[in-house]
This record gives structure tokens, C-alpha cells and sequence, in this order.
């Protein structure tokens, strides 16, 4: 039985633990929840401190998250090949201390969203419930990638919270942001499924694929993606960025186009190389420039 992709060979406590959470997937959200700080940064000044507390956020967010979508998912997990050498159904990691992890990461979240900003703790429990709600979602309905998306949205917007301790200016920066976020993952999430169409329906589990057909689903994400970027540029009209930011905005158009080039009708050989290596250089790289924007306005605006 071959190992699931972006895992870490080794039996250690540490290897586990990272292996339990897919610890590399973080780099998937971490820089959007920056681009957020960065905008954020336009109406308040940012702290390397704050800096530092909202990585830990998000990172102690997303570990809980995906914590417990394991637990909730083990007996799945265990039934499906692809997954059956995940750390609970193998046996690698317990479910007592799964559930201790998945606590601590909890209580850390809390406690990085009080040392930010009292509004932040204020909405720490929504965001917990929302993304602990996601892992219950493909039980009875096909549009639980979209439920993650939503969930994802929540680090861009807080990352914009913590930094400027109140909502943009104009109201609708933020939504296009979090639309833009929600629509990426949720178009990601869709090619993921992809891999596991025929256990989804064996055991009545819903998503797009399982109900809609392989390549159906693929133009639904197709067309999400399209909604990112469209959104990502309306970002940029909203902020007054220049052309630094509308720079990114184009390279990742044409990062997730070479996506999507990657998934062929009755191949899905190279998708673990979509799903990982290409939203990882997209969420990087437009950071890159969003930050480079930032340079060069001078931190004044």
C-alpha cells in the first residue's frame, strides 16, 4: 500500500503529529491570511508581534481544523485505500491523544485572537464552529467543497482584522477577498475529490464529482477559479493598489490556467502535482507580490 501524498516518512511523535494534519498544506492558506495583514496594514500600523500571533492563529486554526475533520473521518478513512494508512485508522496515533491535540490547538487559537485584538477573540468561536462544521458536511450535501472555502475565507479576513481592527473601507474589499478565497479552495477542494469518485459512492458520501461526473465537476472548479481571480482584481480596485498587485493577479491567473492543464478527462496522474505543488506556488507568489506592492508604496499612504 503506497503512502498518501505530502507525508513524511518516519515513525517519530513529531513526524506523526505533522503527518496527522498534513502540516505542509499550511502553506496553502498561511500567505493569503497575510495578504490580509498586508492590506490590513493600509489603515493601521503592523507589528512584527502581530505578525507572529496571526501566523500562530492561523497555523493552531488549521491544525485544529484538520484535527478534527481525522477524528470525524476516521472510519472512512480506514475503509478507503487511499487513506487507510492515515495516522488514526493505522494506528500510528490514538484517538485519545488526537483528541488532546486537537484541544490544545483549539485553546493556542483562542489565544493568539485575545493577544490580537479583542474582536478577534469575539469571532474565535464562530470560526471554530464553522470549520469544525465542514467535517460533517459531505454526509448529506455535494457542495461541501464550498463549506471549506467558506472556512478558508475566514484567515484572509482575519489576517485584515488583526492588523486594522476593524472592517475595510470601502465594506466590499473584504467580501471579494474572502470570495476570492472561498472560490480558490473550493475549486481545489473539487480536484481533490476527484481521486476517491468511486469510494464517495459507494458509501453514500456526497461531493461534486461522486454527484455531477469527473468532468462536470472539473468545469464547476474551472469556473470557480475564474471567480478568483475576477474577485482578487476587484481587491486591487478597492485597495487603489498598483501595478505591482495587478501583476500578481495575472500570474496567478495564468498559474491556476497551467492547473487546470494539469487535470485531463481519464488522467489523473499528475494531480497530486495540481492540488500541492501549483495552489502552494499561487498562494506564495501572489504574496510575494501583495507584499512588494506594500514596498513600494513606501508604508505611507
Amino acid at each position: 500500500m503506497t503512502r498518501e501524498g505530502q507525508t513524511f516518512a518516519g515513525e517519530s511523535r513529531w513526524v506523526t503529529y505533522v503527518n496527522f494534519v498534513k502540516l505542509p498544506h499550511t502553506v496553502f492558506l498561511l500567505p493569503f491570511a497575510l495578504v490580509g495583514a498586508t492590506l490590513g496594514s493600509y489603515a493601521a500600523t503592523v507589528t512584527t508581534a502581530r505578525v507572529l500571533w496571526i501566523i500562530v492563529a492561523f497555523t493552531s486554526a488549521r491544525f485544529a481544523a484538520m484535527g478534527f475533520n481525522r477524528i470525524v473521518d476516521r472510519e472512512f478513512d480506514a475503509r478507503n485505500p487511499r487513506t487507510a494508512r492515515r495516522e488514526l485508522p493505522s494506528g500510528m496515533l490514538d484517538l485519545r491523544s488526537a483528541r488532546i491535540a486537537v484541544t490544545v490547538a483549539a485553546v493556542l487559537f483562542a489565544l493568539a485572537a485575545w493577544r490580537l485584538s479583542p474582536l478577534c477573540l469575539a469571532l474565535s468561536p464562530f470560526a471554530l464552529l464553522w470549520i469544525f462544521f465542514y467535517s460533517y458536511t459531505k454526509r448529506f450535501t455535494r457542495w461541501s467543497h464550498l463549506v471549506l472555502g467558506a472556512g478558508l475565507a475566514i484567515a484572509p479576513v482575519g489576517g485584515y482584522l488583526a492588523v486594522a481592527g476593524h472592517w475595510s473601507t470601502p465594506w466590499w474589499m473584504l467580501v471579494a477577498l474572502a470570495t476570492a478565497v472561498a472560490a480558490w479552495s473550493g475549486g481545489f477542494d473539487i480536484l481533490y475529490a476527484l481521486q476517491d469518485v468511486a469510494f464517495d459512492r459507494a458509501h453514500a458520501l456526497h461531493s461534486l464529482p461522486a454527484s455531477i461526473g469527473e468532468w462536470n465537476a472539473v468545469r464547476v472548479a474551472r469556473g470557480l477559479h475564474v471567480v478568483t481571480i475576477l474577485a482578487l482584481a476587484a481587491v486591487g480596485v478597492a485597495s487603489g493598489a498598483g501595478w505591482l498587485y495587478d501583476a500578481g493577479v495575472g500570474i496567478a491567473a495564468v498559474l491556476l490556467a497551467y492547473e487546470h492543464s494539469l487535470i485531463r478527462r481519464g488522467d489523473l496522474s499528475r494531480l497530486d502535482a495540481a492540488f500541492f505543488m501549483m495552489n502552494g506556488i499561487i498562494s506564495v507568489v501572489f504574496f510575494g507580490f501583495v507584499f512588494a506592492e506594500r514596498i513600494a508604496s513606501g508604508w505611507v499612504r
